[in-house]
């Protein structure tokens, strides 16, 4: 027992050097009202790559939360010469480690990672990034990928006048058959162009702003060479045809994955 508190004291001493390392850098994370919160996040692990992140000036500043996830929290922040960007932090402590395993062992991309659940997180914001790399390069409306360190993304920041784009479901479309058909278009053009799948998309994380919608949280997307691929792929379009079924005339499901992946003998 007095072991174990000698270690976790170590630990708390390393915690709090480099804390002091970041405001010593301008890099302040510590407020007292969100405490818990910052607690949870920054850990040993996460405040190293942060560091590393703020000595190379990748960012300048940390601001306050933007949103809490059920793997990650995202911050608002700075880069450059006082550019917004958004700093997303995946929790090792509390982080879905299950969930992640899903879409990492199965992509080819990945097929060398150990399966601890540190390297699986640390897999999975490296894959966020290159999703969005994919994404971007493809014309995807996507945020931009900035830099990445162990489970810490630099995204760019989608908003106006440092407030975010509202999700899909909190900004219903004024012309939701417009925006149905938008949505269709982007979920084809990433399969079709960027060799994605995005796997989890839903008016949760479908941003509406700038006369556009966009796409977030790519992290658990696949290439269509993982087995689950054609899976997800339905999966993303039944959401879409769930949210816009009674605000709009929607197509027929298994048309719509046909349309995009070019078989007609493919029946999720």
């Amino acid at each position: 027992m007095r072991r174990r508190g000698e270690e976790t004291k170590k630990t708390d001493d390393r915690i709090e050097a480099l804390d002091r390392k970041l405001s010593e850098s301008g890099i302040r994370i510590r407020d007292s009202d969100q405490r818990k919160v910052l607690d949870e996040v920054f850990d040993e692990v996460t405040l190293l790559a942060l560091y590393k992140l703020a000595n190379k000036k990748v960012i300048t500043a940390v601001g306050g939360s933007i949103s809490t996830g059920k793997e990650a929290n995202v911050f608002a922040a700075e880069h450059g010469e006082g550019e917004d960007c958004v700093i997303k932090i995946y929790r090792i402590r509390t982080g879905n480690f299950n969930a992640m395993s899903d879409y990492i062992l199965g992509d080819p991309r990945f097929s060398n990672i150990r399966k601890t659940k540190k390297e699986i997180i640390f897999a999975w914001t490296k894959k966020e990034y290159s999703n969005l790399s994919r994404a971007q390069e493809a014309g995807l409306p996507v945020p931009e990928p900035i830099a990445f360190d162990r489970n810490i993304l630099i995204m760019g920041f989608l908003g106006e006048d440092g407030v975010p784009y509202p999700q899909l479901r909190l900004d219903p479309p004024d012309d939701p058959e417009a925006a149905y058909t938008e949505c269709l278009d982007l979920i084809t053009r990433l399969y079709q162009k960027a060799r994605l799948v995005h796997g989890d998309l839903s008016e949760y994380n479908i941003l509406s702003g700038g006369g556009r919608l966009w796409l977030i949280d790519m992290g658990q997307a696949v290439t269509p060479d993982h087995p689950s691929a054609h899976r997800f792929l339905f999966r993303d379009i039944r959401n879409i045809n769930r949210y816009f079924g009674n605000r709009c005339t929607i197509h027929d499901e298994h048309e719509i994955l046909r349309g995009i992946v070019g078989e007609d003998f493919f029946t999720p």
